[in-house]
């Protein structure tokens, strides 16, 4: 029976069968080395003479258990047999085994199938199935009933900017920037309180270290608010079930990559600043008039956060109404409205939504929008929605910010961007 490399010290003295991938291969003449990999870590396994193999490849190894101090975790395998499952081609395209701080990102991403072999590399993504696993959590925890949308829609949520076309039989549709109008139907049908874990797509021509033209968006969507602050309330909420799982359970993940998470106290202190006063600290700490919030100006409130206040989030909220979506709702010439920024980079939006079918109508007119383009939006608030609001937080920019990645394409198993369209 297989026994995984992280279990083996149980079986201390008995006969043990384990599989996986050849790691690291270390002949020293009268003796070899091997260390064999699975999904739960390594073990070295030992051979009287180097047997003929290749590294990643898999094997199935049977053996007996024994104690050594010198050995990883201080177990090892003396060997009676092995076979060669599946023989890998000698000419591996990068160094599993290896740093992959030693490679570029491109490097990594041009050769993804063997990269994500390597263990660190793999790490991201154990951790990111975790954080989706609290986010999930928590909110079930609060009575939230979790909804799958569909990603191909008539048109966009947001005016029809900045979306893919799809042929579809014999018309065109899109791939939904959001799962927005799906969310709200679900608030205004009774559920009141929804999320969602779900593709969005994004037709913009970035090519930076934060933009994805695809990414995991978490979504969520709460009936009978007030305002902003209930939202800014939840997310705190979701954040400090999230962080505090991440330093519970996952701590050894955080050690490879030399990370932290902020702690559940320094989470009860986020700052909540409005538009202007952003701009008005920006100013004084730059020495320059700030017009707009732009990834300077996200590190530096960000680091005036950890200064002030001792954690490295801040919600920016009151954005003017010329800033946010036709959906947004108004507040004089000010919008309930906010972002979350964590450790210099904007990972929420959310606000509070119209949810008055005359008040919309006025305010698609007031973007330039036609209503009519927007009739099946609107018909969700023309047979009554409560007062409700939402916000989505981007897996990929909050996993590349708690491990400190460099870039937005290390944190998605398999980047789309203006260039990558494989694997």
């Amino acid at each position: 029976m297989r026994v995984l490399c992280k279990d083996i010290a149980g079986s201390n003295g008995q006969e043990v069968e384990v599989k996986g991938w050849i790691h690291r291969i270390r002949d020293l003449g009268g003796v070899c080395f091997i260390m064999l990999r699975d999904r739960s870590g390594m073990v070295q396994l030992v051979f009287e003479s180097a047997p003929d193999v290749t590294l990643e490849s898999v094997v199935s190894v049977e053996g007996t258990v024994q104690e050594n101090k010198k050995a990883p975790d201080g177990y090892e395998i003396q060997v009676s047999t092995m076979k060669v499952l599946s023989r890998a081609a000698a000419d591996l395209p990068i160094q599993v085994n290896g740093d992959p701080d030693k490679l570029g990102i491109e490097a990594i991403l041009d050769n993804r199938v063997i990269s994500l072999r390597n263990p660190k590399i793999r790490s991201i993504f154990h951790l990111q199935s975790n954080i989706l696993a609290y986010f999930a959590e928590y909110l079930r925890s609060q009575d939230f009933t979790e909804i799958k949308s569909s990603k191909l829609i008539g048109s966009g949520s947001e005016g029809g900017t900045g979306l893919f076309e799809v042929e579809y039989f014999d018309r065109k549709v899109y791939l939904a920037q959001s799962p927005q109008l799906y969310k709200q139907t679900m608030v205004a049908s009774g559920m009141e309180r929804v999320f969602e874990i779900g593709a969005a797509y994004r037709a913009e021509k970035h090519d930076t270290p934060r933009h994805l033209n695809e990414y995991v968006s978490l979504d969520v969507e709460m009936g009978f608010i007030e305002s902003d602050q209930d939202l800014m309330d939840l997310e705190t909420g979701i954040l400090k079930h999230i962080f505090g799982r991440i330093a519970e359970y996952d701590g050894s993940i955080l050690e490879q990559w030399g990370a932290s998470v902020p702690s559940q106290e320094a989470l009860d202190h986020i700052p909540r600043i409005s538009h202007d006063e952003a701009k008005a600290i920006l100013s004084e700490r730059l020495g320059k008039r700030v017009f707009e919030l732009n990834p300077e100006g996200e590190r530096e409130l960000c680091e005036w956060a950890l200064e002030k206040h001792g954690v490295e989030l801040v919600f920016v909220n009151a954005f003017p109404r010329k800033k946010r979506p036709f959906y947004t709702y108004p507040d004089g010439m000010k919008t309930m409205s906010f972002d979350l920024l964590f450790r210099g980079l904007e990972i929420t939006s959310g606000s509070r939504r119209i949810n008055e079918y005359d008040m919309l109508v006025e305010n698609i007119k007031r973007f330039g929008l036609d209503p009519a383009g927007l009739a099946g939006y609107l018909e969700v608030f023309k047979y009554g929605a409560p007062p409700h609001g939402g916000f989505a937080i981007g897996l990929e920019r909050f996993t590349q910010k708690v491990l400190g990645l460099s870039s937005i394409k290390e944190a998605s198993l398999f980047p789309r961007d203006r260039k990558r369209v494989a694997p």
